[in-house]
């Protein structure tokens, strides 16, 4: 099955993977560090996140690395942006009120 980017981010650990691997790569063994879940529990979760090309491999040696690719992460900002300009504008228009208010008071 494949998944969206969407159904990735919605797990609380993968947000948590992602977000150390916005610091630096990493190797399976050392994400799985910062949790409390076996190292097949995170692998799972790297592979989701694979899929979804969220994360990319990128072999060192005998070592295995993942790295955060931002292209995709920008897709998701793409789609948050317009409920961003939404709530900007309401928060526009709460602030004017409000500073209407403050000027009819006696």
């Amino acid at each position: 099955m494949r998944r969206d980017i969407f159904q990735a981010i919605a797990d609380p650990t993968r947000r948590a993977i992602i977000a150390l691997l916005a610091l630096q790569a990493m190797t399976p063994n050392a994400i799985a560090e910062h949790f409390d879940s076996t190292r097949q529990a995170v692998s799972k979760h790297l592979r989701i996140l694979t899929e979804c090309q969220l994360v990319r491999q990128q072999p060192q040696g005998r070592e295995i690395y993942y790295l955060l690719d931002i292209e995709k992460m920008k897709e998701i900002d793409q789609w948050l942006e317009q409920f961003r300009q939404i709530w900007e504008n309401r928060f526009s228009q709460l602030d004017q009120l409000l500073t209407t208010l403050n000027h009819k008071k006696p």
